[in-house]
């Protein structure tokens, strides 16, 4: 069995646009590193809050966490893509969805929805994963520092979080 592999073809030129298929190739590293990085940067945020709203005593705002787990986690990504790259533009005030759908180029439209999507998607995970690093943490770390005045808020912010995060 022999494979003989054509590398030269790299460096040829594309059939459209004046480039080269090797610059077809760093294009697309490019725009998924961009794409990885601010999915992941949405993620972090929106999981971190909705990881927190998921252990607070409060029902209504740990069933919005729930809900939010649930949704996110339990929708087929690919259902996702298109919802936010086809129904969403729909949804929002005709000025917004009319800029979206009309002015911005395609390549930025399919970039800023994956974006939205890959992120929202992902900090459900991110979620999980803080509420778990959260209620990991013995009871007594929370106790004590309500003991010592700190309202729960504070509690969260100076000794819980920083001790999950280690975890």
């Amino acid at each position: 069995m022999s494979i003989d592999w054509n590398w030269g073809i790299f460096l040829q030129e594309a059939p459209f646009g004046n480039t080269t298929y090797l610059g077809w190739l760093w294009s697309g590293f490019q725009v998924t590193v961009a794409l990885s990085i601010t999915a992941w940067i949405i993620a972090f945020l929106v999981g971190s809050i909705f990881g927190i709203l998921r252990t607070v005593p409060n029902r209504f705002l740990s069933g919005l966490g729930t809900l939010y787990v649930e949704l996110f986690r339990n929708v087929p990504l690919i259902v996702q893509f298109f919802t936010w790259y086809l129904v969403v533009p729909e949804l929002l005030p005709e000025d917004l969805g009319m800029w979206f759908k009309a002015e911005l180029d395609p390549n930025i439209q399919f970039f800023l929805s994956s974006m939205i999507c890959l992120g929202l998607f992902t900090a459900a995970r991110v979620c999980e994963q803080v509420r778990a690093a959260i209620q990991s943490l013995p009871r007594g770390q929370k106790n004590a520092a309500l003991a010592m005045g700190l309202t729960l808020p504070q509690a969260e912010r100076s000794g819980l979080l920083p001790n999950a995060a280690r975890g």
